[in-house]
């Protein structure tokens, strides 16, 4: 399981996906349940688009 969450398709979804629902969160959703979903779905978006960056140097082990 680790190894295909950490792939970079997954990781490009993930950090597309939550980015877009973070930033529609606020006007989709009301009150604070909004300004909740907002930051943590931006936390995971966050997270992913780190390890993309981070891994950007390293070779896949296997394609």
């Amino acid at each position: 399981m680790k190894a295909f969450l950490s792939s970079r398709p997954v990781l490009w979804f993930l950090f597309l996906f939550n980015a877009v629902v973070a930033a529609a969160a606020p006007f989709v959703v009301d009150g604070s349940q909004g300004i909740m979903t907002a930051a943590g779905m931006g936390v995971v978006s966050l997270g992913a688009g780190a390890e993309l960056v981070r891994g950007r140097g390293k070779r896949p082990d296997s394609v």
